[in-house]
């Protein structure tokens, strides 16, 4: 695993610099685009151009099933994994939808379902299937952990081959809510009774339960939580781990990343954790309505572009920001100037 640490270069500020400028002389006010300039502008910077563009975007979205889903920590069975991967398949879940509007590359990678699916478009790389219940062990053993993050890396190392311009993780796996606010309680050193949230539609009583449970795996494993590695081993998943990998082997490789919801702003912070240096190479699409992401947004100094009550994750909500990229690189490129536009300025 010792290439997590592997160095990453920073965007390129003097390709900042010349957007930067090239804003200053479009019809318009300074800023009066906001975020959509700083997009154009950090995306100038990040592929090294004074013209960005995002046409090639790249959704992988990793599946796995968690040992704590025994507990009833969701609103839904743990059978729902396996079956949403199926739909994921016959490209009829809310991600193949969104991916197919943006033209996007979408795969979808089994990196640790109870079942072993032979299934059209479905990439099988895992080494185990499921992880342990972390209320009584460790979620992963130090192989798992490891295979999760190559397969992250895998995924990337495919967007990086094809010349993306943007890659976008996303999740499925029942349970994993629990997961990842058990792992931000422990990064953060908060109560799990402040950030658990409903996940899949919990009701009041079933969110104490998991509350609970997450208070109980973290007073188990304190000792043993000392880094972010052991972290992610003791109390993640799977598909955490692989969004991790995925996250740190994009910006390693010069491609920007856009951070979906609560699950996927998790493994960012955890990638962060790891390697402070991705952290340039981020952005983050929206806030969703887990109650734990703000916290986790906060942490990261991460401004979402969008809020719009989602919290569907598999990567639907980074999607949807898509074409604010598109947009703000098409403001960068072809908005007329003052002196095009014979526009006398102040």
């Amino acid at each position: 695993m010792k290439w997590l640490s592997d160095p990453i270069e920073k965007p390129d500020v003097h390709f900042a610099s010349l957007a930067r400028q090239h804003q200053k002389k479009l019809t318009k006010p300074q800023g009066s685009l906001g975020q959509l300039e700083i997009l154009a502008i950090r995306l100038a910077a990040m592929q090294q151009t004074k013209k960005p563009v995002l046409n090639r975007v790249w959704v992988s979205v990793f599946a796995a099933d968690h040992g704590i889903a025994v507990e009833n920590v969701s609103a839904y069975p743990q059978s729902v994994t396996v079956d949403m991967v199926k739909n994921f398949s016959a490209k009829g879940a809310a991600v193949n939808v969104l991916s197919k509007f943006i033209r996007a590359h979408f795969e979808a990678i089994d990196v640790g379902l109870l079942q072993t699916l032979d299934l059209p478009h479905l990439i099988v790389d895992k080494l185990s299937q499921g992880t342990a219940n972390f209320l009584n062990r460790p979620a992963m053993n130090i192989d798992q952990l490891e295979h999760a993050l190559n397969a992250g890396r895998n995924a990337a190392s495919r967007a990086v081959s094809k010349k993306s311009h943007l890659f976008i993780g996303g999740e499925m796996g029942i349970g994993n809510t629990s997961s990842a606010t058990a792992m931000i309680c422990a990064l953060l050193k908060e109560n799990p009774k402040v950030l658990t949230g409903a996940g899949t539609g919990l009701s009041e009583d079933a969110i104490k339960h998991k509350s609970n449970l997450i208070k109980q795996a973290l007073a188990k494993h304190r000792k043993n939580l000392g880094t972010p590695l052991e972290v992610l081993q003791y109390l993640g998943g799977s598909e955490i781990a692989a969004l991790v990998g995925a996250y740190i082997f994009a910006a390693q490789n010069k491609l920007p990343v856009l951070v979906d919801g609560f699950i996927a702003t998790t493994a960012a912070l955890l990638a962060v954790r790891i390697n402070p240096s991705v952290g340039r190479w981020f952005f983050y699409a929206h806030k969703s309505e887990e109650k734990g992401h703000q916290a986790v947004l906060e942490e990261l100094n991460a401004r979402p572009l969008l809020n719009l009550s989602m919290h569907l994750g598999e990567a639907s909500g980074a999607i949807v920001a898509v074409p604010l990229f598109q947009m703000a690189c098409k403001l960068h490129n072809d908005m007329a100037t003052f002196e095009q536009a014979k526009i006398t300025t102040k």
